[in-house]
């Protein structure tokens, strides 16, 4: 029904954002990664929404790229996954990563949001693995190696994985050395 919003961002909260668009202020819930990203910029921005009727409301869920749209359309497929359990997953790492631990079969990467036991995401590994392996090319299975030890690294040091998670999507994916990855980490999570 609304496919996408392009307006002013002149309002945030910690899950949504408020876009004006055409004189009226459409609250879409999104991802803090893209609350972040579509604050920065102090022009129009665009969002492609996904619009969820309910008995009690109609919910807008917007993001900056079609792809990370349609991945949480794919997400929300899958029975006992709602869209605020599917933006759960978005934030937990970039979409390549996502896939990509989808796609190998890596359950327990999705088990370390808030609501997702390893019943689910087992279940959506089984659901969506073989449409996500159609949906093109990933990172070689050694750099998802090097993901993981990086973020194993970071909580034997006492970091949370959440926290571990932040400092790691921010990583230039150029950067393939295990050490070079725990060190960029360490000064992301300095900066904070």
């Amino acid at each position: 029904m609304i496919g996408q919003l392009t307006g002013t961002v002149v309002r945030q909260g910690e899950r949504f954002l408020i876009l004006n668009t055409g004189g009226v202020g459409y609250k879409v819930y999104t991802t803090p990664e893209n609350i972040a990203a579509l604050t920065a910029s102090q022009s129009e921005v665009a969002v492609w929404t996904h619009l969820v009727v309910r008995e009690d409301a109609l919910d807008l869920y917007g993001f900056p790229s079609e792809q990370e749209l349609e991945f949480f359309e794919l997400l929300i497929t899958v029975s006992g996954i709602g869209p605020r359990s599917a933006l759960a997953i978005l934030s937990l790492a970039g979409l390549e990563t996502l896939r990509q631990a989808i796609a190998s079969g890596k359950s327990e990467y999705l088990t370390k949001i808030g609501g997702i036991g390893k019943k689910s995401a087992e279940k959506i590994v089984l659901e969506l693995r073989d449409k996500v392996s159609k949906l093109g090319t990933f990172l070689p299975a050694d750099k998802m190696e090097t993901h993981d030890d990086v973020l194993a690294a970071l909580e034997t040091m006492g970091y949370t994985i959440k926290e571990a998670r932040e400092a790691v999507k921010k990583i230039p994916t150029e950067i393939t050395d295990t050490g070079e990855k725990i060190k960029l980490a360490l000064k992301q999570m300095g900066k904070q």
